[in-house]
């Protein structure tokens, strides 16, 4: 299983996971392109630059704004020490924020991941305000360097195919911080509430040492683990560096690498629930917000109920650190008023990794599992072939095979 594993002894924050993701071997040019797929244009430049946080080398990622150059005065607002925002961005809703990602010509992983970090960061919005999270109004998260983070992250995660993230305990820092509504204690109130029931600690400096982004990132994605797995054999280290020189290296480790035995994971819960009032249209809606909230797989099943009125029955397998946030997108979502718990008595599963391959027409993500170490089915990512076959003027069906093709031979060449 392709892991990583996130050692935050100095915190973290979204320009440092992306500087660690491209010293363990993201290509900038990747990431670059990918990220111009948002509707962001002229809106920011990316750069990366090497530097030195203690006498460890470290990549040191930057969204430079074009507003920057034009409001050089405006005060800081944010994670101080790792990254910040301003108060002259665009304010944005969850709603509108998704919206840019699910336009963008992104890989289903890609804005899957991304949808379920911006929830996570809403919710923790909203508790902190009396808010809906559908009301809150991003100021610090939803600005475009934040906005550039959290889906590069996502990006960087579907490039190296990790299907497992691991984090440690997390130095969130001391003091406070001056964001958007005035002066907060460190940790600031979101991210506190982002980490409820993570283990934290404060250590090092008087700094924002941990951002609303890392800490949603973890939050939404990550395992707890407090030191790195016996099992986990390492490929490549990557140190992703933060804005501020501190008593102690301001930098993330991230270990990219295998676990021999996976993860120790629960046995996932199923959650269903027969429905025989709704508007059709809304199970795609309904099964794109489950999928980003975690879910393993959603379906539904024709049925008949009573008086032989034809229903459905709504399938959802679940992690069971995601059985709460899917319960309340279906009871938020659809016209169920109940709902069906079950243990499932064992799950086998394929290993599964996801490769990125090129062909002639493009990039293709590709699926691949296996099974006792042989290949046992490969499955090119739909939205990456629907792309390329609209643009190339192609049929689908050609796109498809050439992405097999494509990774066959790279499997032959390893």
């Amino acid at each position: 299983m392709k892991a990583i594993y996130l050692d935050a002894f100095s915190g973290i924050s979204g320009n440092m996971l992306l500087g660690a993701f491209l010293q363990a071997g993201v290509p900038l040019a990747y990431l670059r392109q990918e990220l111009a797929k948002l509707p962001l244009p002229g809106e920011y430049e990316l750069t990366a630059t090497p530097v030195a946080k203690q006498g460890i080398r470290a990549q040191y990622v930057e969204v430079k704004l074009a507003a920057d150059e034009e409001d050089a005065s405006a005060p800081p607002c944010g994670p101080q020490g790792q990254h910040h925002d301003h108060h002259h961005h665009h304010h944005r809703t969850l709603q509108d924020i998704e919206a840019m990602i699910v336009r963008a010509p992104l890989s289903a992983r890609v804005q899957e991941t991304a949808q379920r970090i911006f929830s996570q960061l809403a919710e923790a919005e909203g508790a902190v305000h009396g808010q809906p999270k559908e009301a809150v109004a991003f100021h610090e998260v939803g600005a475009v360097d934040s906005i550039v983070d959290i889906v590069g992250t996502a990006i960087c995660l579907d490039y190296l195919g990790i299907e497992q993230v691991l984090a440690s305990r997390l130095n969130v820092g001391s003091g406070f911080v001056r964001c958007a509504h005035g002066l907060m204690p460190v940790p600031a109130p979101a991210v506190a509430e982002l980490l409820r029931q993570w283990p934290t600690y404060a250590f090092g400096a008087e700094e924002e040492l941990t951002t609303p982004t890392g800490a949603a990132v973890v939050r939404a994605l990550a395992e707890s683990a407090p030191a790195l797995p016996e099992d986990f054999s390492v490929s490549a280290i990557g140190y992703g560096a933060g804005t501020r020189d501190l008593p102690l290296p301001n930098v993330l480790r991230l270990y990219v690498g295998e676990r021999a035995g996976g993860s120790a994971e629960e046995t996932p819960l199923v959650l269903s629930t027969n429905i025989d009032d709704m508007n059709p249209e809304i199970y795609g809606y309904l099964f794109d917000r489950l999928r980003a909230a975690g879910a393993l797989d959603v379906w539904v099943t024709p049925i008949y109920m009573k008086k032989n009125r034809p229903a459905h029955e709504l399938t959802v397998l679940v992690p069971p650190e995601r059985r709460a946030d899917c319960t309340d997108i279906i009871f938020r979502e659809t016209t169920s008023i109940g709902l069906r718990v079950t243990r499932l008595a064992e799950r086998i599963a394929c290993d599964r990794r996801v490769a990125s391959v090129e062909t002639r027409y493009g990039t293709v993500h590709v699926k691949a599992a296996s099974w006792q170490g042989k290949i046992a089915t490969t499955s090119p990512e739909y939205e990456d072939c629907r792309r390329l076959a609209e643009a190339q003027g192609v049929p689908l069906k050609d796109v498809y095979a050439e992405a097999r093709r494509a990774l066959a031979f790279r499997l032959g060449e390893a």
